[in-house]
């Protein structure tokens, strides 16, 4: 190496961490780079596990944006909660490039160490099953997986009890004085959303006037386009473990393709895709 190499100390910057903070100290680095433990000799588990991993970081930031954005919906602040909507979007779309980099590995690869697994399956994910709770696709089935841990089956419950994203979307285009069906309105916020004919025309009344209702209409659309990465990642998910084990079952139990195609149809926003058909 010259003798002309850039020293950092020669601008101000600081070198010596004995005793401040270091970017490793503050990002927690020693935990994180140390939580990757393959169980085989399998070069390509690295992958696998990594790939998981930041995956569940990237839902940990998506849980703590949707739920801010509910919040602010729920005191009527909208335009922070457009912002966080579109930081998810970006989330899920990392999340969607993380599928490009899992099927680089191929399906003799994975079957080095896809038997290590044990039964241990992504279904499982509880931070999954709080996004999709929090977005209102509420299945209580979905909580056996959870059942063994008191800890996660209180925050799924407590979830659970919470009006979901789009109910107080729906409650907010009420308060705004486009009226919302009673019934819907007044539901039990432990059920899952169900299509309704009457939220349907209500925010037809947003799109066949968006410059009356703008705040509507561009959270609607915060909405949809959040929705659309979502859908997106669910196909990314069933096409990478398609080319990878084809439609064996899952690690899990499940039927693998089969029970992942089945997630493809569940709509969480479905008045808002199916008001484009009657505009």
């Amino acid at each position: 190496m010259s003798n002309q190499d850039f020293d950092p100390a020669n601008e101000g910057a600081e070198i010596d961490f004995a005793r401040k903070m270091s970017y490793g100290d503050y990002l927690n680095l020693d935990v994180i780079l140390g939580a990757q433990h393959p169980i085989s000799d399998a070069h390509d588990e690295m992958l696998f596990i990594v790939q998981h991993q930041t995956s569940e970081l990237w839902m940990r930031l998506a849980i703590h944006e949707l739920s801010a954005a509910r919040r602010a919906i729920a005191r009527d602040e909208v335009s922070a909660a457009l912002k966080m909507l579109a930081r998810v979007s970006r989330i899920f779309e990392q999340l969607n490039n993380a599928w490009d980099v899992l099927r680089t590995m191929t399906p003799s690869e994975y079957t080095h160490f896809r038997s290590r697994l044990g039964q241990s399956s992504g279904f499982q994910s509880f931070q999954y099953r709080l996004i999709e709770y929090l977005l209102g696709n509420r299945n209580h089935a979905m909580l056996k997986p959870h059942a063994h841990d008191v800890a996660v089956m209180a925050l799924l419950e407590a979830e659970l009890a919470t009006p979901s994203l789009y109910q107080e979307v729906l409650q907010l285009v009420d308060r705004c004085g486009l009226k919302m069906p009673v019934t819907v309105l007044a539901r039990d916020v432990r059920e899952a959303h169900r299509f309704d004919e009457g939220v349907l025309q209500t925010w037809r009344r947003v799109y066949v006037a968006p410059e009356a209702n703008w705040t509507l209409y561009e959270l609607a659309e915060k909405l949809v386009d959040f929705e659309d990465y979502f859908r997106r990642w669910r196909f990314n998910h069933v096409t990478t473990v398609e080319r990878i084990i084809g439609f064996k079952r899952g690690t899990g139990g499940t039927g693998g393709v089969s029970y992942l195609k089945r997630m493809l149809e569940v709509e969480l926003f479905p008045e808002l895709w199916r008001v484009r058909t009657i505009l």
